[in-house]
């Protein structure tokens, strides 16, 4: 009987782990090289003083998806985490005292709506019966595309699709045209706003995202984000799949146009074939000799990328009064921030941000009677953070965050920690401190992004958010999927 092949897969982030169960389940040999002390990339967890902080991702979009990759595999969500669906989903701050809730009923928010701009409440179900048919084609189809060439697209039935999903259609021209009030148009417009692209450049395709807030919902795996992680981990485990810890790649060899295994610690590990499920510029920069690589320094720096982000997790003593899980605050302008962010990327002066408390649903998170506070203000990609400017940005934030709340917070902070741009690169490698990855204009999208497959190297391929389908943690499951896929037809079994 023939040996098995063996598959490096070089990250234990979502990307990652799909990857490999996905070519463990093909029969292959899989071992997972991760830089960190755990597994989950930037879905990584800590705890202090009896609060148990996500680092990473907050947010679960997208049910579906996660559903999709567990049942794969044998599994379930069910078996894996208790989910809950959020209810009201978030609350956003428009300014004091004007605050709004999203339902996670659809005719309730259509109601909501009505309330707000009469006639509204009908154009959100066409644009969300608009979204819906993007979502299943898209969701179904797009994105499990490799995008390696247009041709993949060529088909009359995906021709029609791309014209009719609103590719060359911008989702700002989409929401304005149905609607004139501005909170309803921030509301539509922030997904985009924080996960990367000003709305005037992003594809309306993008109203997926709305899709899935408004419909889907917004949910959480009781316990923390980092439950998905640790099923995950168990059906990679289950599948055979190896996992070896705190094992940064330095080099990938590469032999005659083939890659023959990588070095860790000094020491050679053979391969079959990479799945590079780390950072992809630093891959190419740092891991690839230079004639290896499909990318070099110039065309990075021309790429447009999603915010960063300066995060603060904070253990309260006490509970905090007027905040739900999810609470994002837009009581300053929209225009300004997307200015600062990307227009003229730069320290912004009254940042835009976010506040979870996910001790408000879950009473693990923190100690009995205590409050688990991430508070994220997003900030342009590139820029050189300092411990003034962290400081600096704590109070803004804190200070706005107790006007809201109506009383004082600071004070009773017993546990802070800063995770800001530099922390980025120091922890997940990620090029210029980026958080989310590259932002969803037109031509970073699909064939546009940085190709899966490397061009000089016949048996390397790239997975995560800065290749197809792009950035979130649905994206990142699917894409780790194709990335195995394409793997398993370069080196066969």
């Amino acid at each position: 009987m023939a040996e098995r092949k063996h598959i490096i897969v070089i990250g234990a982030g979502f990307s990652g782990i799909s990857a490999a169960c996905a070519l463990a389940a093909k029969g292959y040999s899989v071992t997972i090289l991760e830089k960190n002390e755990s597994a989950g990339g930037r879905c990584s967890v800590f705890s202090e003083q009896g609060f148990t902080f996500d680092m990473g991702p907050s947010w679960y979009w997208m049910p579906d998806v996660f559903e999709w990759f567990f049942n794969t595999y044998g599994s379930s969500v069910e078996q894996q985490y208790a989910l809950k669906r959020l209810d009201p989903g978030y609350r956003i701050v428009f300014g004091p005292g004007d605050v709004m809730e999203i339902p996670a009923s659809t005719s309730e928010l259509k109601a909501l709506f009505e309330s707000i701009e009469p006639g509204s409440g009908i154009q959100l179900q066409k644009f969300l019966d608009d979204a819906a048919y993007k979502y299943e084609v898209g969701m179904k189809d797009l994105v499990f595309r490799p995008c390696n060439s247009i041709m993949e697209f060529a088909e009359l039935r995906m021709v029609k699709a791309l014209f009719t999903m609103q590719l060359f259609t911008s989702l700002r021209s989409e929401v304005y045209a149905k609607f004139k009030n501005e909170r309803i148009r921030k509301i539509l417009e922030f997904p985009v706003y924080f996960l990367g692209a000003l709305p005037s450049n992003t594809p309306a395709l993008y109203s997926i995202l709305n899709y899935a807030d408004l419909v889907l919902g917004t949910w959480y795996p009781m316990g923390g984000m980092y439950k998905i992680i640790e099923g995950m981990q168990r059906v990679a485990e289950g599948l055979g799949v190896q996992f070896q810890f705190n094992s940064p790649v330095e080099k990938i060899i590469v032999e005659e146009g083939r890659s023959t295994g990588v070095k860790v610690h000094g020491d050679f590990i053979a391969a079959s074939g990479i799945i590079a499920a780390a950072d992809y510029h630093h891959v190419e920069q740092k891991l690839l000799d230079q004639p290896y690589r499909n990318y070099d320094e110039t065309y990075w720096d021309k790429k447009i990328f999603a915010p960063s982000a300066i995060i603060y997790y904070l253990g309260v003593k006490g509970r905090v009064k007027n905040l739900l899980h999810h609470n994002l605050f837009f009581d300053q302008s929209f225009e300004q921030f997307a200015d600062e962010i990307y227009t003229d990327p730069r320290w912004p002066e009254q940042p835009l941000f976010y506040v979870s408390a996910p001790s408000v649903t879950d009473p693990t998170v923190a100690p009995a009677g205590d409050e688990n506070l991430f508070i994220l203000v997003p900030v342009a990609a590139g820029l050189k953070d300092t411990a003034e400017l962290r400081e600096e940005y704590y109070h803004k934030a804190m200070d706005r965050l107790e006007a809201h709340c109506g009383e004082e917070i600071k004070s009773r902070v017993v546990y802070k920690r800063e995770f800001a741009p530099g922390n980025f690169v120091d922890r997940y490698n990620a090029c210029k401190g980026n958080a989310y990855g590259l932002a969803n204009t037109l031509m970073q999208t699909a064939i546009f992004k940085p190709k899966m497959r490397n061009k000089r190297v016949r048996n390397l391929c790239y997975a995560g958010q800065l290749t197809v389908p792009g950035p979130g943690v649905p994206p990142s499951l699917i894409s780790g999927y194709v990335a195995a896929q394409e793997m398993e037809k370069l080196v066969g079994h």
